[in-house]
């Protein structure tokens, strides 16, 4: 992320198990992309971030550090919970990528090239294709699928590199995803990059979102159990509770750490 970018969300971000997420509100967090994708310089790195990605900064300190640069937004119950046991209030939005992304192209009146990479070639056409019906003033580039050489990924970047992209959109699956990104994305490809796991699936509608009253009330992860159960049973059933025993442990382990700094201070 561009320094304006860091300083600009430094008195806006909680820190969950060492990555500092975005507090933002939906509309200033609207306002606040937009912003930065209007600057002549520098790029932004946004990530999505749930209780499962939450567990894998647990074991894997490259992915944590890669998330500590990028523009973190939360996504999901688990993210709430984490926030409200850590520092005493839930996140003011969920931020969830499906349902901002969009919401997002909406908000952005000044025509961008869009490039999207990553699923399958069927079905991020056509996602790119409902995003095009969805906000028409866009141009939506479809750069590749996701079944390419991530070892050598040289023709797809030099795709990325003749289109000039002003966003790219990355759908590879976390944390695949985050770390081809920060390897392999520049500066001059895009000025905001934005990493989003299976929204292109959501937006294809090769997978279902679960109707409306379940989203508001903050169980799309129970729907998407039901419909994918023998893919996800041990993301949920173990995770879940997996993720509430580390937020306590983190709260006591902050506590101590807060509790450490004022002793010595009063010393």
């Amino acid at each position: 992320m561009n320094l304006i970018a860091n300083f600009a969300v430094l008195a806006s971000r909680r820190v969950i198990f060492d990555v500092p997420v975005c507090d933002l509100g939906w509309e200033d967090a609207l306002v606040f992309i937009n912003e930065l994708l209007s600057m002549p310089v520098g790029q932004t790195s946004i990530s999505f971030v749930n209780a499962h990605n939450m567990l894998m900064t647990l074991r894997d300190e490259e992915y944590r550090s890669i998330l500590a640069r990028n523009l973190v937004l939360p996504d999901g119950i688990g993210l709430n919970i984490a926030s409200k046991v850590a520092h005493g209030t839930p996140f003011p939005a969920n931020l969830n990528g499906t349902d901002f992304v969009p919401a997002l192209l909406t908000f952005m009146e000044q025509p961008r090239r869009i490039g999207l990479i990553g699923g399958q070639r069927d079905v991020v056409e056509r996602a790119a294709a409902n995003f095009r019906r969805h906000a028409p003033w866009h141009e939506l580039v479809v750069v590749s699928d996701g079944f390419f050489d991530k070892d050598d990924p040289s023709e797809v970047i030099r795709e990325v590199e003749r289109l000039k992209l002003d966003i790219l959109i990355i759908g590879m699956g976390t944390p695949l995803q985050e770390k081809w990104a920060h390897h392999h994305i520049r500066t001059d490809h895009a000025r905001l990059v934005m990493t989003v796991g299976a929204l292109f699936d959501f937006v294809s509608g090769r997978v279902p979102r679960a109707p409306k009253i379940v989203r508001a009330m903050r169980m799309e992860w129970a729907y998407r159990l039901l419909q994918e159960p023998s893919r996800l049973w041990r993301r949920y059933m173990i995770g879940i509770p997996v993720f509430l025993y580390h937020v306590v442990r983190y709260r006591f382990r902050r506590h101590a750490g807060l509790k450490a700094i004022q002793d010595e201070r009063t010393r």
